[in-house]
């Protein structure tokens, strides 16, 4: 009978164990603007367990989050780091703004490309289920419609400045395709617009168009003026980061296909000149704007057609370019400003 109740109980254990078992969900650059937006919004859901990785960055301190220091252009380091893992959210990636991409064309080709490729591979020998890869818009080409996803042709010329990282960011996600046909992990590439809000980068040197503008008018005095590179008319698809996050927490529940393309933005765009001005205005001082044609600039205009996302997926962005410049000046006010 004692026999009996002890396997009994062993049983109910068992049970017990499987039933508390959480979702092992790995985050590769979550120290990265994205990743860590990520991180801290899946940390909060129970029903995972949330690691992320840096390198050289410092790691940030997010409450139930494992941070791991991993090299991931090492083979042996990215094969520990995904055993075992349910889903990958590849937010890792050597970026830039425009100084560094039209100065050092080469800077975003070898590491993305042996990084990605070792990730997928290992998500492919462990069998991991869920993969999430953040390629971006880069490969469209300039224009005045709003592009699908299937409007990106091959044959055609990507603009010069963005050749090298346009060309790795579709190899990559032909890795995606190809590792999909061949295994059991089902794919999802997100064709992102420009991303902006919380834990970007916010210097002069690195930064993107927006962080590096809210960077500007933050630090200029009352009555002053800043420098914009280029003229102004540049224009821009812009998303508020808890949009893209959103829209990643709804890919992994709905997505059904091995392997799909989402174009992720805020379906229409905003020029520089309006964006500045918007940011002086959120900022509520009285800024004047000079405009520098002698600087790195990349003069194209491209918008995402996110109907597929829509309709597939049931997302749509929530948050206003006012409500997110709002927000990210009040957190940039918080943060930034209280360590210098």
């Amino acid at each position: 009978m004692h026999g009996i109740v002890l396997i009994v109980d062993q049983v109910m254990e068992l049970r017990k164990t499987k039933v508390m078992a959480k979702t092992k969900l790995l985050i590769c650059g979550a120290s990265g603007f994205i990743g860590r937006n990520i991180a801290q919004y899946f940390a909060g859901k129970n029903e995972y367990e949330v690691i992320g990785t840096y390198l050289k960055t410092k790691p940030p301190s997010i409450r139930n989050v494992v941070m791991k220091k991993v090299d991931l252009t090492s083979k042996t380091e990215v094969d520990k780091l995904v055993k075992g893992v349910d889903i990958l959210i590849q937010a890792a990636a050597t970026t830039s703004g425009s100084k560094e991409i039209l100065a050092k064309p080469y800077y975003h080709v070898t590491d993305n490309a042996v990084m990605n490729s070792l990730i997928y591979r290992a998500a492919f020998e462990h069998k991991v289920s869920r993969v999430i890869f953040f390629s971006c818009a880069i490969m469209y080409g300039s224009g005045k419609s709003a592009v699908k996803e299937e409007d990106f042709d091959a044959n055609k010329e990507i603009y010069p400045s963005y050749f090298g990282a346009a060309w790795t960011k579709v190899y990559i996600e032909k890795i995606c395709e190809f590792y999909s046909r061949i295994g059991r992990t089902k794919y999802t590439v997100i064709r992102h617009s420009n991303i902006y809000g919380p834990y970007d980068k916010y210097d002069l040197e690195r930064s993107h168009v927006l962080g590096a503008t809210i960077t500007k008018v933050m630090r200029a005095a009352k009555n002053s003026e800043i420098v914009v590179w280029g003229n102004g008319k540049e224009a821009r698809d812009i998303l508020y980061v808890s949009d893209l996050v959103s829209f990643v927490d709804k890919v992994i529940k709905k997505q059904k296909t091995s392997f799909e393309i989402f174009n992720v933005g805020n379906g229409s765009v905003t020029t520089i000149k309006e964006l500045v001005e918007k940011i002086i205005k959120g900022s509520g001082k009285s800024i004047r704007i000079v405009y520098d044609l002698t600087k790195p600039h990349i003069n194209t205009s491209v918008c995402l057609n996110i109907n597929k996302a829509k309709k597939e997926i049931g997302w749509k962005p929530e948050v206003s370019l006012e409500q997110g410049l709002k927000k990210t000046i009040c957190w940039y006010k918080q943060n930034i400003r209280a360590q210098t």
